[in-house]
């Protein structure tokens, strides 16, 4: 019985609170005793879930993590996506391990870009979704013209399941449609510490608005809200502490057991006979005084247990896993088993890769984690030419983890790194310079973007023997056309009908 986990991430535009919110689920959920609060000065106790430095300094979430904590008999898993739109990749990627998302949306701005891109990816998949609006004891948008740009903007039915008792200065506490309870500020600080109150005396306006919420738009419905076409939506302060046990509670109660993936033609169940598993993420030097490289395993189906020997598919001979780390908060703990929706991370030294299969049998190969074509590179130039050993080590480490991508041209010696924004490129030569004591500059290079080429033998040959100054290899070994402007991969294209010049590549 898998039915006890829920495996889900929270999405949001970068400051519409994900990191509070999600401190203040682990709070809530028991896994951590102290929020840090993003903003805390003195001690500066940091938000627990962002990790490097580079993350601190900008108080964004850059590298994914999962926090695992227990509430009731369910065990949630929670998995951080970087909420900055130039890491749409590792987001992307991050959303194909889970089986359902929080929306968090700031009630001054209503659904902002970053949140409407990731919204569609949850919609590629149909992920399930419920809606959080935050900050609502500031001033904020009318509710009902927030429900309708969600309605709008996201083509989604949308079920106020709570109403906030006005808003900003006139903020009085938020009502529960299920309880018919009102949950109260107190203290100085307003915020909400236990109290509700049963027979609330609703300013007349307000009441009139909650009785149009509820008649005027659709009731819950679990088989809606689970095909992805309806999202109930909550409403509350993560700083203030409003709404949060609500959300809990309603993941437990409505967000889906673990699902099925796809394996190319089929789905493969949770109750499946074997151990099996796919890599969406893979992270180095999480403890900076080891070398470690942590691959991130989301489980399909199967019973996991300690030192099992599993098939990754990139290497094709088993590999047995003897410390495995399930993973609560800050604290890595080693895991004896792990069931279907539960992630696991496995130790290792570069032999597993992002969109590797784990199995115990090597017959399943899960699908759908792209790669997508860079849109800015640039060329990597060492500050001392005697560390290209280590530059080159650090560009593989990074490219495994998916920060960026490497090129290796046909001709010529400086190779080429792609991302898919510009924060990428600071994370790197941040992590480059505390990670691998190698200082690098980034230069300009001749090249705008990249496709991947395939065709038959003979037309390659040929396209190879016109274009070896364009062409380079990824660090898969695959062939690369690097073109200076997307005229020149149009052009290409006509020229070479044989040949297929991609922009996403599935591992």
């Amino acid at each position: 019985m898998t039915s006890d986990r829920r495996t889900f991430a929270i999405i949001s535009h970068p400051d519409a609170g994900k990191t509070t919110l999600t401190e203040k689920l682990l709070l809530t959920g028991g896994a951590i005793h102290l929020a840090g609060e993003v903003k805390a000065r003195g001690q500066a106790r940091r938000a627990r879930s962002d990790w490097m430095k580079i993350e601190q300094q900008r108080g964004i979430s850059v590298t994914s993590s999962v926090m695992t904590f227990e509430r009731d008999g369910i065990t949630f898993n929670l998995l951080d996506t970087p909420g900055h739109e130039d890491f749409s990749e590792d987001t992307y990627r991050t959303l194909t391990a889970v089986d359902s998302a929080i929306m968090v949306i700031d009630a001054a701005k209503g659904i902002e870009p970053q949140t409407r891109k990731l919204f569609e990816v949850c919609r590629l998949r149909s992920v399930p979704i419920i809606t959080f609006v935050n900050k609502v004891d500031r001033e904020g948008r009318p509710v009902f013209e927030l429900l309708d740009e969600i309605a709008d903007m996201l083509a989604l039915d949308v079920s106020p399941q709570m109403y906030p008792v006005g808003m900003g200065g006139e903020f009085q506490g938020i009502l529960d449609f299920e309880s018919g309870e009102v949950v109260v500020p107190e203290g100085p600080s307003k915020e909400f510490k236990g109290k509700r109150v049963a027979d609330f005396d609703l300013p007349e306006d307000i009441a009139e608005n909650v009785e149009l919420a509820q008649i005027g738009y659709p009731e819950f419905d679990l088989e809606a809200y689970r095909n992805g076409d309806l999202t109930p939506v909550y409403f509350g302060s993560a700083l203030k502490n409003f709404g949060v046990t609500e959300l809990i509670e309603a993941i437990a109660k409505y967000a889906p057991p673990p699902r099925p993936q796809p394996a190319g033609e089929e789905q493969i169940a949770p109750d499946h006979d074997e151990v099996t598993g796919f890599i969406f993420k893979v992270q180095a030097n999480m403890d900076p005084n080891h070398r470690d490289r942590i691959a991130f395993m989301r489980q399909v189906s199967g019973t996991f247990k300690r030192g099992m020997k599993l098939t990754p598919s990139g290497l094709g001979k088993p590999v047995a896993i003897h410390s495995p780390i399930l993973f609560f908060a800050q604290d890595r703990e080693v895991a004896d088993t792990a069931e279907p929706g539960d992630i696991i991370g496995i130790p290792n030294h570069g032999t597993l890769r992002v969109g590797d299969t784990l199995s115990e049998k090597n017959q399943v190969r899960f699908t759908g984690l792209p790669n997508f074509a860079p849109e800015i590179l640039r060329r990597v130039a060492l500050v001392d030419p005697t560390k290209t050993k280590q530059l080159r080590k650090a560009l593989d480490d990074l490219s495994e983890e998916g920060v960026i991508q490497v090129f290796y041209p046909e001709i010529g010696g400086q190779w080429i790194i792609g991302v898919v924004g510009q924060l990428q490129l600071d994370v790197l030569i941040s992590r480059l310079s505390a990670e691998y004591k190698v200082e690098a500059k980034l230069e300009a290079s001749p090249f705008a973007t990249a496709r991947w080429i395939k065709g038959d033998e003979k037309a390659m040959a040929e396209f190879e023997k016109f274009n070896l100054s364009n062409l380079a290899k990824d660090r898969d070994g695959d062939l690369v056309f690097m073109a200076k402007s997307p005229w020149d991969v149009n052009y290409q294209e006509e020229k070479n009908p044989e040949l297929t010049f991609s922009a996403t590549k599935e591992r």
